[in-house]
């Protein structure tokens, strides 16, 4: 909580004092976020934007129209654009009041990405369902895409990314996320380009990343990547904006001083929990 006063002194024998206390209350710590709008800019070492219950949103210029992006909770995000409501990972979080859904894309299997009964929630009549094979064992899917393919949506197009483990798993030998089996995306709205990397390390398909406008960068031990990995996978395919999401009690600062110093990405901070 920040407090300003202001104090008038009054003269001619006697002493007095007005005092005007104005009170701004910031969100808790952690967070990731983007530009001009409500929450507009924020440095890389605070947060300045709404509550994820008040559905903080970043506005991005296109040449069709702007993109609202809105942070929600964890590795759930929406895209609004041109009247439609697009999700991504709805799930792990309370989704009731907030606006149906004209597409939603899952990136994996795992529930904190795909939770069936949200999904249910926020589908309407012509709601379409996009996520990799896996995903549609247990949610039928309305599209299926498998890493490396693309797809036209009128409105926007989506090209898939593969995201998984290099070396982190439960056991030795096995993998928290086997390639394949998810999905990262790559959204072009107009000529913006925004990469939503799902639960992945730093892999070779992250690194060799080209011409992307926004990222959307995981990081949590044990099952993705530590905060200074994703910096370095940051710095290596240089997004001009970064959110860091999908974090929990990750140390951010870890992140955003290499990233800092890499000079070619602006960090947005905005509160997931």
């Amino acid at each position: 909580m920040r407090v300003s006063w202001l104090a008038v002194s009054l003269s001619l024998g006697s002493f007095g004092s007005i005092c005007m206390a104005a009170c701004s209350k910031e969100p808790p710590a952690p967070a990731p976020a983007v530009s001009s709008s409500p929450a507009a800019s924020v440095s890389a070492t605070a947060s300045a934007s709404p509550l994820p219950s008040e559905g903080a949103k970043d506005n991005f210029a296109t040449s069709k129209g702007d993109l609202r992006v809105v942070p929600i909770h964890h590795g759930s995000l929406a895209f609004e654009f041109r009247g439609k409501v697009i999700y991504v990972d709805p799930a792990d979080a309370d989704f009731s009041g907030r606006p149906k859904a004209d597409y939603i894309f899952v990136t994996d299997i795992h529930p904190d990405h795909q939770d069936p009964k949200v999904i249910e929630l926020l589908k309407k009549e012509g709601t379409v369902l996009v996520g990799p094979p896996a995903v549609g064992e247990k949610t039928p899917l309305t599209v299926t895409l498998k890493n490396g393919e693309t797809k036209d949506f009128e409105l926007f197009s989506v090209a898939t990314v593969p995201m998984y483990n290099l070396k982190r798993g439960p056991a030795p030998g096995k993998l928290f996320h086997d390639k394949g089996r998810g999905d990262g995306y790559i959204f072009t709205f107009g000529e913006k380009r925004v990469y939503v990397s799902g639960d992945t390390e730093c892999t070779p398909e992250m690194r060799a990343l080209k011409d992307i406008d926004v990222a959307f960068v995981c990081m949590n031990l044990p099952y993705t990547m530590t905060p200074a990995e994703a910096a370095e996978c940051v710095n290596a395919f240089k997004p001009k904006v970064v959110y860091p999401y999908h974090y929990r009690e990750s140390k951010l600062s870890e992140f955003e001083a290499p990233v800092r110093a890499g000079g070619s990405s602006e960090i947005r901070l905005r509160t997931w929990y």
